[in-house]
């Protein structure tokens, strides 16, 4: 281990330290977290600017400080399915009828796709403000690589159909997708507990004795699993840290600069589809300003790790103990928020991307036909989007390919991706925890007490 080695790693240690005395004087959560991201941002651009000359220098650092940061992500990975099965299976439990189901799915899938057809719009404005298009970007070694790895996954898609995406949802084994097996486990494992919870509703009524031990079961086993949470909660300032670190330390700021107006516009449109969840919150008598202050340690994970389903654990936390919205809204609206209608990564993204390439094989993007055509491809895409993986690169692939644009323009992004991305899934989450407490609000499911009381941590 060199000197340069140790000396990086003593004074990331010594932030780790920072952060918990920080947090042991009595500081809220969400101010420690926000400390984490300013340090990790300091200790990144300080790191950049001394390897500047030797960027391979840094990585042994970058390891190690990894070590931290995806360790973190690998935890709340760790509990996801276990949180998903085990929490959904016990708010069913608690239902009076299977019936209430259809209410609560129907609510926050109507909320995610009607956000997402708002995203889609906000994208297509915001690259008509900034006149934006295809021309001049320039393809180097890294988006050339980045370019042909999208291209081979055209073909993955290109003969997905909606029938097929739906039917992707239904587990096979669910035992497999325990396992996180396929890209859509997260709402198989939800559709397997669903199946459960209704099974176990019916036999109450067969017989209650047994079906009251499976509740008594089922709901022991949920506080086991949450007390885990809230253990691997407590650690999110320091994963935090590490993955603030890392991303400011790899980024190139030639890069960014060069595509510096899309950045712009990005996180622009990103900025007013927050206030848009905002306005619906509003509109439905909830305070949006209290709302926004209890989610920001979420929102701020969410931006660091770049991962909805690795937020999903701190999402239904948030919604149950913060927002007070009912367990079986939270994890509904977690889970399918982290892979249906998402706002940032399939509603904003390829909806810039689209109007962005369309002058280039002859189309208007300012016609009103064809911004009709992609918002509502857009919506409809960012439903199936989960059963190909996810993201926002399958997303613009799904879109793109559909309206028959090239997809060139998806790898020639690739060198700003994660700077985006950070934005995109914080988006992601938020519309998931608006789509949960709207739902919860609209059915009379919440909990005004745990609302108006519990202050954000």
């Amino acid at each position: 281990m060199t000197f340069s080695l140790l000396l990086n790693l003593v004074v990331f240690a010594a932030l780790l330290v920072t952060l918990y005395w920080f947090k042991k004087r009595g500081n809220s959560l969400s101010m420690t977290v926000l400390l984490a991201l300013v340090l990790g941002l300091l200790s990144g651009v300080v790191l950049q600017n001394l390897y500047s000359d030797n960027q391979s220098a840094v990585s042994p650092t970058i390891d190690w400080i990894n070590l931290v940061g995806n360790g973190y992500v690998r935890l709340l990975q760790m509990i996801v399915m276990p949180l998903v099965f085990v929490s959904i299976l016990s708010a069913i439990t608690k239902l009076h009828n299977a019936g209430s189901l259809g209410k609560i799915s129907f609510s926050i899938l109507g909320v995610l796709l009607f956000t997402t057809a708002i995203a889609a719009l906000v994208g297509i404005g915001f690259s008509i403000l900034f006149n934006l298009n295809a021309d001049g970007l320039i393809a180097g070694a890294r988006e050339a690589a980045a370019q042909e790895r999208v291209l081979g996954r055209v073909d993955q898609v290109a003969n997905l159909t909606i029938p097929s995406m739906l039917l992707s949802f239904i587990p096979r084994n669910p035992f497999a997708e325990l396992t996180g097996a396929n890209p859509t486990s997260i709402i198989s494992t939800v559709i397997f507990a669903a199946f459960l919870g209704i099974a176990t509703l019916r036999l109450r009524k067969d017989n209650a004795d047994i079906a009251e031990r499976i509740s008594q079961g089922t709901e022991s086993l949920n506080k086991l699993v949450m007390s885990l949470v809230r253990i691997i909660i407590n650690l999110t300032p320091y994963g935090i840290l590490a993955l603030m670190t890392r991303m400011a330390a790899t980024s190139s700021l030639t890069d960014i600069l060069n595509l510096l107006n899309f950045i712009i516009a990005s996180y622009l449109a990103i900025a007013v589809m927050f206030i848009v969840h905002g306005v619906l919150l509003g509109l439905s008598g909830i305070n949006p300003l209290s709302y926004y202050k209890k989610v920001l340690p979420t929102l701020l994970f969410a931006f660091t790790s770049r991962s909805s389903a690795a937020t999903i654990p701190l999402n239904i936390e948030t919604q149950t103990n913060r927002l007070g919205n009912s367990g079986t809204i939270a994890n509904f609206s977690a889970t399918f928020g982290a892979t249906i209608g998402q706002n940032g990564c399939a509603g904003i993204y390829p909806a810039m991307l689209a109007f962005m390439v369309a002058p280039s094989v002859g189309i208007d993007p300012l016609a009103p036909q064809f911004i009709l055509s992609l918002v509502a491809i857009v919506t409809i895409s960012s439903f199936g989007i989960a059963g190909v993986g996810g993201g926002a690169t399958f997303a613009a692939i799904v879109v793109l390919s559909t309206m028959g644009l090239p997809l060139t323009l998806v790898g020639l992004l690739i060198s700003i991706e994660p700077l985006i991305d950070m934005g995109r899934t914080a988006l992601n989450v938020n519309g998931a925890m608006t789509a949960g407490t709207l739902s919860s609000k609209w059915l009379k499911q919440t909990d005004w007490q745990v609302f108006t009381n519990n202050k954000a941590e």
